[in-house]
């Protein structure tokens, strides 16, 4: 792979995790994780959204923040490193779901973590319809995502998006999923890596559609 730094994006359940799991094992990448078990706000969120939303966010902040700095030392072992998720996720989600008061005092902290991370060499956005997000949110049983609102999967998808056709710092790979099954086809996996490890410049929006 000729990217040092991958990150893939996405809405929940699109399968981002799935695909830096597969790519991660066939280039023998530094794999970086989100890790959602470690969040206890997060069942409580689904449950009562406004009270812990500021609590769930700052924790995913600054989680993404110590688990990308640690990870970002050299890897005598691993040429690259690919992670399921970017940093800027951190913003998208608190635009979503924080009040004007808690976003500011939330941008502040943001700013100050994002200056001191790298950005990956390509940014990975996997879209897929909200209906076959819903089925794969019922098909792997998280309890607290059982009841994710259409709605909800939408503002999220608008907000990357838009954040999407506004930056210019990476090269961003945009894939619609909806009608394949990289996970369980071996030629849809393989059209997606051939898509990945091709050259994108700086600022460029690459669409395509599966």
């Amino acid at each position: 792979m000729q990217h040092k730094f991958l990150a893939i994006e996405g809405n929940i359940g699109v399968g981002k995790t799935s695909l830096a799991e597969m790519l991660s094992a066939e280039y023998n990448s530094k794999l970086i994780l989100e890790s959602f078990a470690d969040n206890p706000f997060l069942p409580k969120f689904y449950k009562e959204p406004e009270k812990y939303a500021f609590s769930l966010e700052l924790f995913f902040m600054s989680e993404r923040y110590h688990q990308l700095k640690n990870n970002w030392s050299e890897d005598l072992f691993h040429a690259n490193k690919i992670a399921d998720y970017f940093f800027m996720k951190s913003k998208i989600f608190a635009i979503n779901n924080l009040k004007s008061d808690e976003l500011l005092l939330f941008d502040k902290l943001f700013e100050i973590m994002l200056s001191s991370l790298p950005l990956p060499n390509l940014l990975v956005y996997l879209h897929s319809d909200i209906e076959r997000l819903q089925k794969n949110i019922l098909k792997r049983g998280r309890d607290f995502e059982l009841n994710i609102k259409d709605s909800y999967l939408k503002s999220i998808q608008e907000n990357y998006f838009d954040y999407l056709k506004k930056q210019d710092k990476i090269p961003v790979l945009i894939i619609d999923v909806s009608n394949i099954d990289f996970i369980n086809n071996e030629n849809d996996y393989f059209k997606i890596k051939n898509l990945i490890n091709k050259s994108y410049s700086v600022g460029e929006v690459k669409k395509v559609i599966l």
